[in-house]
């Protein structure tokens, strides 16, 4: 009898267990763009598709900007509040099976902020190096952007070092860039403040600044764009 009981609570454990892991699958919000993504379909004959991939400061840009991404035929497949490990496992849905010729990867935001868990630069630098080999892999072309400046995260006060940990973050990407001939674009600096201890208040959306204002984004784009048309 008393087996039983154990056996019982045994399988009773691993029901719960069960439940708890099948609840995480979404983890990475596939769900966010699957019907965009399904009604997108593969590129029309002569189509050269542009994905950009990142958290909530590429997830705002189109509604910031709608005209950016209208007049220069991009995809934004931005989600708010992920970080790198969410963008690698949802890279084949949003990216991927896109068949995109270019992918922009802005990363690193929420990783510093510890959105999913304390930060680890080695693995988020290695989240992006995975994205970015296969992409390459699939014969994309890679536009890698700098880290935003973020003086601090008002969802994540406890974190004092943020701009040190974006700057060591931003060098250790461009390096590598450098080393395998990917484009680069750096809007850490275009966007940082006079004092270099956060982003530009003229182009922040809030306070500490971590999301661009109109203003903001129009000083990506210009960076960005250039890049884009000679990758097309």
């Amino acid at each position: 009898m008393k087996g039983m009981k154990r056996m019982a609570a045994l399988l009773l454990a691993v029901v719960c267990v069960s439940g708890t892991m099948a609840q995480k699958h979404e983890f990475a919000n596939w769900a966010r763009y699957a019907k965009d993504n399904a009604a997108l379909g593969a590129p029309a004959k002569g189509e050269k598709r542009v994905v950009l991939m990142g958290n909530s400061i590429t997830d705002g840009w189109p509604r910031r900007r709608p005209e950016f991404f209208k007049d220069n035929n991009l995809i934004g497949r931005g989600i708010s509040g992920q970080t790198s490990y969410q963008f690698l496992l949802r890279f084949r849905e949003d990216v991927i099976n896109l068949q995109p010729k270019v992918v922009v990867i802005n990363y690193g935001t929420n990783d510093i902020a510890e959105n999913t868990g304390g930060y680890n630069e080695d693995l988020t630098f290695g989240n992006v190096l995975s994205m970015v080999e296969i992409a390459r892999y699939h014969k994309m072309k890679v536009i890698l952007t700098s880290c935003l400046p973020a003086g601090g995260f008002g969802w994540r006060p406890s974190i004092t070092d943020s701009m040190e940990k974006i700057r060591h973050l931003n060098a250790r990407v461009q390096a590598y860039a450098k080393a395998n001939k990917i484009p680069y674009v750096d809007y850490f600096s275009a966007m940082l403040s006079d004092d270099g201890t956060c982003m530009n208040p003229s182009y922040a959306n809030d306070n500490p600044g971590v999301h661009p204002n109109a203003e903001g984004y129009a000083v990506m784009e210009s960076l960005l764009l250039p890049v884009i048309k000679k990758l097309r």
